[in-house]
């Protein structure tokens, strides 16, 4: 059921859970039905929902696949406190109030001919979401995805039969998910999970950059992922001058814009402001935001 909100692009929405599934790492795919908020997502967009009856605070979500004609849209998580306990108790057919889509996407056309986009952790869904757009809006466009994680990646990892020129010998794990989808995928890793690149995603990155040398006009980054991850992604745009989007992740109390409890500092045209993650974003331009190596620390 949705009702008027007090933003119109927001719905208040009764959704009801589809399935729920658990994986490695204390990670969790939820799917929900919720036709109001899966007809208006976009990359980049979130939900603000109620975990449990029981804890007033909501927790903000990142969406991270979406079925517009069936109405449901599916988001990744970890558990971390009390709120994403609770929600990983919820069960097919309970019913869970949520706020959504929220936030400023990812852009939505007028890609450049290479897109690379960069997941990291719990920044790996957004990526999802993007890499699907572009490949059903643009489909002359070819994204390339590199996703990391420190623990098991939920989708199990398979060698791609893609070729990705300036990738890394044995570098060939890929996401069976945007496989399928005749999107190229490579995965990093720190804990030697086979056909993992061993390092992080900008190392990864940066290899596959220096092979580019002649066509780093047709790239653009995207990024999702924690704040260590993004200031670092951003560093290596700067290093081979190439424009960037981040998607911030910060805590929220209202998800709304009305608490401001989620500010950052961002570069403007009028000067430095302090902008809401939750509706000014939470995608920016890099060079917005991460204005020298001690922004967002």
């Amino acid at each position: 059921m949705s009702h008027p909100a007090t933003r119109a692009t927001i719905n208040v929405e009764d959704a009801r859970v589809l399935e729920h599934s658990a994986y490695a790492g204390d990670q969790y795919v939820m799917r929900l039905q919720a036709p109001a908020t899966a007809a208006a997502a976009r990359p980049g967009n979130f939900v603000h929902m109620v975990c449990d009856p029981a804890i007033p605070m909501r927790r903000p979500m990142s969406i991270m696949r979406v079925n517009r004609q069936a109405g449901w849209f599916e988001m990744l998580y970890k558990t971390h406190g009390l709120g994403t306990l609770a929600l990983a108790r919820r069960q097919p057919g309970n019913t869970i109030n949520l706020l959504g889509p929220i936030g400023k996407p990812f852009k939505l056309d007028g890609y450049k001919k290479k897109p690379l986009l960069i997941g990291g952790g719990v920044g790996i869904p957004p990526m999802i979401f993007l890499a699907e757009h572009i490949k059903s809006s643009a489909g002359n466009i070819k994204p390339f995805v590199i996703m990391g994680s420190e623990v098991p990646f939920v989708f199990t990892p398979r060698p791609s039969q893609i070729l990705v020129p300036g990738v890394p010998d044995g570098t060939i794990a890929c996401l069976p998910l945007l496989e399928d989808l005749g999107i190229a995928s490579r995965l990093t890793s720190r804990q030697s999970y086979p056909g993992c690149f061993d390092g992080y995603v900008t190392d990864l990155a940066r290899a596959w950059l220096t092979a580019q040398a002649q066509q780093l006009h047709e790239i653009e980054i995207f990024s999702c992922g924690p704040t260590p991850m993004l200031r670092a992604v951003a560093a290596l745009a700067r290093e081979f001058n190439l424009p960037c989007q981040v998607s911030l992740e910060e805590y929220m109390a209202c998800g709304v814009g009305g608490c401001a409890g989620c500010v950052v500092r961002v570069n403007t045209e009028q000067g430095v402001s302090m902008q809401r993650v939750c509706v000014d974003g939470p995608v920016f331009e890099a060079v917005n935001v991460f204005l020298d190596d001690n922004s967002l620390k």
